[in-house]
Protein backbone atom coordinates (compact mmCIF):
# COMPACT_ATOMS: atom_id res chain seq x y z
CA UNK A 1 0.00 0.00 0.00
CA UNK A 2 1.45 3.33 -0.95
CA UNK A 3 -0.59 5.53 1.42
CA UNK A 4 1.98 7.05 3.83
CA UNK A 5 0.81 10.11 5.60
CA UNK A 6 3.94 10.87 7.23
CA UNK A 7 6.64 10.85 3.83
CA UNK A 8 4.48 11.68 1.50
CA UNK A 9 0.91 13.36 2.90
CA UNK A 10 -0.08 15.10 -0.60
CA UNK A 11 0.11 11.78 -2.16
CA UNK A 12 -1.54 9.96 0.24
CA UNK A 13 -4.43 12.73 0.44
CA UNK A 14 -4.88 12.83 -3.24
CA UNK A 15 -5.27 9.30 -3.84
CA UNK A 16 -8.19 9.46 -0.42
CA UNK A 17 -9.55 12.33 -2.08
CA UNK A 18 -8.96 10.66 -5.58
CA UNK A 19 -11.21 7.30 -4.43
CA UNK A 20 -13.65 9.60 -2.28
CA UNK A 21 -14.81 11.81 -5.00
CA UNK A 22 -15.19 8.68 -7.57
CA UNK A 23 -17.40 6.79 -4.98
CA UNK A 24 -19.08 9.73 -4.71
CA UNK A 25 -19.31 10.79 -8.26
CA UNK A 26 -20.60 6.68 -8.56
CA UNK A 27 -23.00 6.63 -6.25
CA UNK A 28 -25.00 9.95 -7.75
CA UNK A 29 -24.78 8.13 -10.91
CA UNK A 30 -26.46 4.87 -9.93
CA UNK A 31 -29.67 6.20 -7.89
CA UNK A 32 -32.08 8.06 -9.60
CA UNK A 33 -33.49 10.27 -7.23
CA UNK A 34 -32.69 13.45 -8.61
CA UNK A 35 -34.17 13.09 -12.07
CA UNK A 36 -30.94 13.70 -14.00
CA UNK A 37 -30.93 12.67 -17.62
CA UNK A 38 -29.60 9.19 -18.79
CA UNK A 39 -26.44 10.65 -20.22
CA UNK A 40 -25.76 12.82 -17.09
CA UNK A 41 -25.83 9.80 -15.31
CA UNK A 42 -24.04 7.54 -17.46
CA UNK A 43 -21.05 10.46 -17.18
CA UNK A 44 -20.83 10.80 -13.68
CA UNK A 45 -20.87 6.41 -13.87
CA UNK A 46 -17.88 6.51 -16.16
CA UNK A 47 -15.83 9.70 -14.40
CA UNK A 48 -16.64 7.85 -11.07
CA UNK A 49 -15.24 4.18 -12.11
CA UNK A 50 -12.14 6.56 -13.45
CA UNK A 51 -11.49 8.48 -10.68
CA UNK A 52 -11.88 5.30 -8.12
CA UNK A 53 -9.78 2.96 -10.95
CA UNK A 54 -6.91 5.96 -10.78
CA UNK A 55 -7.30 5.93 -7.04
CA UNK A 56 -7.13 2.44 -6.05
CA UNK A 57 -4.39 2.24 -9.17
CA UNK A 58 -2.48 5.12 -7.02
CA UNK A 59 -2.99 3.84 -3.37
CA UNK A 60 -2.75 0.00 -4.35
CA UNK A 61 -0.52 -1.21 -7.83
CA UNK A 62 1.82 1.98 -8.38
CA UNK A 63 5.47 1.68 -7.35
CA UNK A 64 6.75 5.33 -7.46
CA UNK A 65 7.70 7.55 -10.39
CA UNK A 66 5.54 10.10 -12.19
CA UNK A 67 1.81 10.72 -11.30
CA UNK A 68 -0.90 13.15 -12.71
CA UNK A 69 -2.40 14.97 -10.35
CA UNK A 70 -6.15 16.20 -11.83
CA UNK A 71 -7.53 18.73 -10.37
CA UNK A 72 -10.61 18.24 -12.15
CA UNK A 73 -11.10 15.18 -9.72
CA UNK A 74 -12.41 17.82 -7.14
CA UNK A 75 -13.97 20.40 -9.20
CA UNK A 76 -15.82 18.21 -10.71
CA UNK A 77 -17.64 15.97 -7.90
CA UNK A 78 -18.88 19.44 -6.50
CA UNK A 79 -20.68 20.03 -9.56
CA UNK A 80 -21.95 17.06 -9.77
CA UNK A 81 -23.53 17.24 -6.26
CA UNK A 82 -24.51 20.84 -6.76
CA UNK A 83 -26.32 19.81 -9.89
CA UNK A 84 -27.73 16.99 -8.12
CA UNK A 85 -29.16 18.88 -5.48
CA UNK A 86 -30.31 21.69 -7.54
CA UNK A 87 -32.37 19.08 -10.07
CA UNK A 88 -33.62 17.14 -6.93
CA UNK A 89 -35.19 20.71 -5.54
CA UNK A 90 -36.35 21.38 -9.18
CA UNK A 91 -37.96 17.92 -9.29
CA UNK A 92 -39.77 18.60 -5.83
CA UNK A 93 -40.97 22.36 -6.98
CA UNK A 94 -42.56 20.90 -9.46
CA UNK A 95 -46.43 19.56 -9.36
CA UNK A 96 -47.35 16.22 -9.51
CA UNK A 97 -49.11 15.76 -13.45
CA UNK A 98 -52.32 15.08 -13.31
CA UNK A 99 -53.99 11.51 -15.12
CA UNK A 100 -55.99 12.71 -18.16
CA UNK A 101 -59.45 11.37 -17.59
CA UNK A 102 -60.80 8.84 -20.56
CA UNK A 103 -63.06 10.34 -23.01
CA UNK A 104 -67.08 9.33 -22.32
CA UNK A 105 -68.08 6.59 -24.36
CA UNK A 106 -71.17 8.10 -25.02
CA UNK A 107 -72.10 11.93 -25.64
CA UNK A 108 -73.53 13.63 -22.73
CA UNK A 109 -77.64 14.91 -22.32
CA UNK A 110 -77.76 17.66 -24.45
CA UNK A 111 -74.65 16.72 -26.49
CA UNK A 112 -74.84 16.14 -30.36
CA UNK A 113 -72.61 12.61 -31.14
CA UNK A 114 -69.37 13.87 -32.52
CA UNK A 115 -70.17 12.03 -36.07
CA UNK A 116 -70.11 12.65 -39.70
CA UNK A 117 -73.34 13.03 -40.75
CA UNK A 118 -74.82 10.35 -42.30
CA UNK A 119 -74.98 10.08 -46.15
CA UNK A 120 -78.94 8.72 -45.76
CA UNK A 121 -81.66 9.77 -44.43
CA UNK A 122 -82.11 8.11 -40.90
CA UNK A 123 -85.74 6.32 -40.52
CA UNK A 124 -88.54 8.64 -39.99
CA UNK A 125 -86.75 11.38 -42.06
CA UNK A 126 -87.22 12.91 -45.56
CA UNK A 127 -84.84 13.20 -47.99
CA UNK A 128 -82.85 16.04 -48.49
CA UNK A 129 -82.87 17.38 -51.71
CA UNK A 130 -80.96 20.39 -53.04
CA UNK A 131 -82.67 23.75 -53.66
CA UNK A 132 -82.44 24.91 -57.42
CA UNK A 133 -80.17 28.39 -56.90
CA UNK A 134 -82.88 30.07 -58.90
CA UNK A 135 -86.67 30.00 -59.19
CA UNK A 136 -87.81 29.00 -62.51
CA UNK A 137 -90.11 30.78 -64.92
CA UNK A 138 -93.73 30.86 -63.14
CA UNK A 139 -92.18 29.99 -59.37
CA UNK A 140 -92.17 31.68 -56.52
CA UNK A 141 -88.98 32.68 -54.84
CA UNK A 142 -87.86 29.72 -52.03
CA UNK A 143 -88.75 30.84 -48.66
CA UNK A 144 -86.45 29.27 -45.77
CA UNK A 145 -87.36 25.84 -44.94
CA UNK A 146 -89.12 25.71 -41.33
CA UNK A 147 -87.17 23.74 -38.62
CA UNK A 148 -87.65 20.47 -38.19
CA UNK A 149 -88.54 19.53 -34.58
CA UNK A 150 -85.99 16.30 -33.52
CA UNK A 151 -87.29 13.49 -31.48
CA UNK A 152 -85.08 12.29 -28.71
CA UNK A 153 -82.21 9.42 -29.26
CA UNK A 154 -84.03 6.49 -28.71
CA UNK A 155 -82.53 3.75 -26.61
CA UNK A 156 -80.80 0.70 -29.02
CA UNK A 157 -83.69 -1.59 -29.66
CA UNK A 158 -86.41 0.22 -29.74
CA UNK A 159 -88.97 0.14 -32.33
CA UNK A 160 -88.39 3.24 -34.56
CA UNK A 161 -92.11 5.34 -35.19
CA UNK A 162 -93.04 4.98 -39.29
CA UNK A 163 -94.39 8.65 -40.22
CA UNK A 164 -97.51 8.61 -41.17
CA UNK A 165 -98.58 8.45 -45.43
CA UNK A 166 -98.65 11.69 -46.95
CA UNK A 167 -102.27 12.85 -48.05
CA UNK A 168 -103.31 12.57 -51.03
CA UNK A 169 -103.52 15.78 -52.79
CA UNK A 170 -106.31 16.57 -55.69
CA UNK A 171 -105.63 19.43 -58.28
Amino acid sequence: MNLDFGAEPLFSWYVVLLFISGAAMLILGVINASGLSKGWRAFNVIAGLGFMGYGIYLGFIFQGGTYIVFFKAFILPVMVVVNFFRSLSRRKAMPAPQPMAAPAPYPMAGQQPMAAPAPYPMAGQQPMAAPAPYPMAGQQPMAAPAPQPMAAPQPMGAPVPQPAPAPERTV
